[in-house]
């Protein structure tokens, strides 16, 4: 699995602005309906839900909401990156601006857990942060992500 398959060009966004948590599931639910077909409403609930049972902000500025929702038939995502952080109760609490949103069917089981690994390992990469910092076209932020972490071998 890589993200080439988890991701559409058109759910990648740079200079986004938001001011809450809230908001920011809002606008992702938002690009979610748009660029996939999902239910507004739905995605917001199922993130909001998600959250309570824990912050997703993993740190080093990043957030990786997820949910699980009916009516999704395979693992999609969505990518912002915000031009101003926000607080978003993160592990290390500092705020976070670079956020990647992963949406799975309901049984999705241990592909979900696969592609939230994949997602994280990528945004746990300080070079691939801040080249996402560092650029605002979408199309290079999506180039960014695909390409991944460097891979050095032993």
């Amino acid at each position: 699995m890589d993200l080439l398959e988890i991701i559409h060009p058109d759910a990648v966004r740079s200079a986004q602005s938001v001011g809450s948590k809230k908001r920011l599931f809002q606008d992702l639910s938002a690009m979610a309906a748009q660029v996939y077909g999902m239910d507004c409403d739905g995605v917001v609930e199922a993130l909001l839900e998600r959250e309570s049972l824990g912050p997703t902000g993993v740190g080093r500025g990043v957030a990786l909401p997820h949910a699980r929702l009916e009516n999704l038939d395979r693992i999609v995502g969505c990518f912002i990156k915000l031009d101003r952080p926000i607080d978003f109760d993160a592990v290390d609490r500092q705020p976070v601006d670079l956020v990647f949103a992963l949406f799975a069917p309901l049984n999705s089981g241990v592909e979900h857990l696969k592609a939230l690994a994949l997602v994280s390992r990528t945004l746990r990469d300080a070079d691939v942060c801040m080249k996402l910092r560092n650029n605002e076209s979408a199309s290079t932020l999506l180039a960014i992500l695909q390409e991944g972490p460097n891979s050095v071998a032993a």
